[in-house]
């Protein structure tokens, strides 16, 4: 009888403690830190901060004031007093993270999230995936060998009107679709070359450039305009291309193109200009890249003067399909123009988490969901790797001037030695260019 008790109260305890056990799980905090510390590096770690499941152990930049700065903003939102460091592998040894946020140049992606990875720690890292197609190849390998979650900052995969509207094109609404048109495009003029300066106190700029060539410091590049310079990204079709490509990727069942050509220039904005006194940016102010796909074809263009007033929409995709045009945008939605003109205009509003214009919060709890179940997130790296291959192919196709054949199943370049040059780079020494 006793012994009939204690079973009782020891099965009863078990189901008692089980609702706790659930809300401990749900409630545990993952040790996180941030490699990037810079305006859009904390715009994502307030919002990991905010979902409550992150606990910030480590900051690292290679500038300590805007590391001090993040560190300070940090310690009156939580209590955490996170450790700071200049070196990302210093981080990673001392800090031992169990998450990852990189929000650095495009160039550092690769070596830091592959290192991440390794060391035991999911990765949140901004798109696009790599500089070069090979580091973004090396990003997946290393994702994959190692069964870590790493997102990307895709967060159109997760925005409501982007779901419903892939939902319209997927379930036919426009009907079959031939071709995909996807622009954006910005003002701007000529551009005059901005001195070069010594860089600032507590900023190490051999560091900043780390793998890529050490260019002269200057303002236009730090902070925030590195973008525009191909030693460091890949210019618009490799910031905001990433973005509209992804999302024909995302409605295609085919995984990469056959052929690809881009052209475009500086005729505009002006000869680029690199000097010991001064320079300009580098990048295309237009460009126009042509994929061809099995059974459609995908434009890109941009250009960063006129702007676009002439449109009705200034940013997004045109899906053309046999049943109407379908426009996916940003700030205005999506919106579908029947091709018979007696039909109705379809319209759905943006659902934007402001004032950013993004949906970081939903793409961010699709994260943690995706550690804690073990599924693949929304923006997964395999996805990721997709559409940056196709911003990086139109770049790599713009630099050669011809187009290229692309087997997307080996990610090689047909019949073409120089051109399988470029899915790689050489590094500056001592870094290493990551092996596949």
């Amino acid at each position: 009888m006793h012994t009939d008790r204690r079973r009782f109260l020891q099965t009863a305890g078990v189901a008692l403690a089980a609702p706790s056990i659930v809300l401990a799980q749900a409630a545990r905090k993952y040790r996180t830190a941030l490699i990037g510390a810079g305006w859009w590096g904390m715009n994502l770690l307030r919002e990991a901060v905010a979902a409550g499941q992150c606990k910030v152990v480590g900051l690292c930049d290679v500038d300590s004031k805007a590391l001090e700065i993040s560190a300070d903003e940090i310690k009156d939102m939580t209590g955490d007093q996170p450790k700071l460091h200049r070196d990302f592998r210093e981080l990673l040894d001392k800090e031992k993270p169990e998450i990852v946020i990189i929000s650095t140049p495009d160039h550092w992606h690769a070596l830091q999230t592959i290192a991440a990875v390794k060391a035991g720690s999911h990765v949140f890292v901004e798109k696009p995936t790599g500089h070069t197609i090979n580091e973004s190849r090396a990003m997946l390998k290393a994702a994959r060998d190692t069964g870590k979650v790493v997102q990307v900052g895709l967060h159109r995969r997760v925005g409501p009107h982007f779901v419903s509207g892939m939902k319209f094109l997927k379930d036919g609404g426009a009907g079959k679709i031939g071709m995909v048109r996807m622009f954006v495009h910005g003002g701007g003029g000529a551009e005059k070359p901005t001195p070069n300066s010594t860089p600032p106190k507590g900023l190490d700029w051999d560091m900043y450039c780390g793998p890529a060539p050490l260019r002269p410091f200057n303002t236009k590049i730090h902070p925030g305009g590195f973008r525009n310079f191909l030693d460091f990204a890949n210019g618009t079709l490799g910031d905001w291309g990433v973005h509209w490509l992804d999302q024909v990727l995302w409605w295609t069942e085919e995984k990469y193109p056959r052929k690809v050509f881009c052209t475009g220039g500086r005729p505009v904005a002006g000869a680029p200009v690199l000097t010991e006194k001064e320079q300009t940016s580098d990048s295309p102010d237009h460009q126009v890249a042509v994929y061809e796909f099995e059974s459609f074809t995908a434009v890109w263009e941009h250009r960063r003067f006129a702007g676009n007033e002439a449109e009705k929409h200034k940013i997004g995709c045109y899906f053309y399909g046999d049943k109407g045009t379908f426009h996916m945008g940003w700030r205005d939605g999506w919106t579908f123009y029947p091709a018979n003109a007696k039909g109705k205009i379809v319209q759905q509003k943006a659902e934007l988490q402001e004032p950013d214009g993004h949906n970081i919060k939903l793409l961010w709890a699709d994260f943690l969901k995706a550690i804690e179940t073990k599924q693949k997130p929304a923006a997964d790296i395999e996805a990721a790797h997709r559409s940056t291959c196709l911003s990086l192919l139109g770049m790599l196709s713009w630099k050669l001037g011809r187009s290229v054949n692309w087997d997307g199943t080996k990610e090689l370049i047909t019949g073409d030695p120089a051109a399988n040059e470029l899915l790689s780079r050489k590094y500056r020494e001592p870094w290493k260019y990551p092996t596949l």
